[in-house]
């Protein structure tokens, strides 16, 4: 899922995917509440608490597919264009 996407399904609009991003990057419990999974619209992973090595590892034990340092957007992914 992205930023943008997440922040149309959650509040309407995509304007707010840097809210999200924000929210996001509190969150006290991201293994519990897996923010990780929410990436930035280009494909690029965006931020996260602890790192982008550590996302892009989470991510990759998920079974999430990369080109170079980019996600694989495809089936599966929540992407609202």
């Amino acid at each position: 899922m992205t930023y943008a996407s997440f922040a149309e399904m959650a509040m309407g609009s995509r304007r707010y995917a840097r809210a999200v991003g924000g929210a996001l990057g509190r969150n006290p419990l991201p293994l519990l509440y897996p923010c990780h999974r929410v990436i930035a619209s280009d494909g690029t992973l965006g931020g996260f608490l602890y790192g982008a090595k550590m996302k892009k590892a989470l991510l990759l034990q998920e079974g999430v597919i990369f080109l170079g340092d980019k996600v694989l957007l495809g089936e599966g992914t929540i992407f609202l264009p």
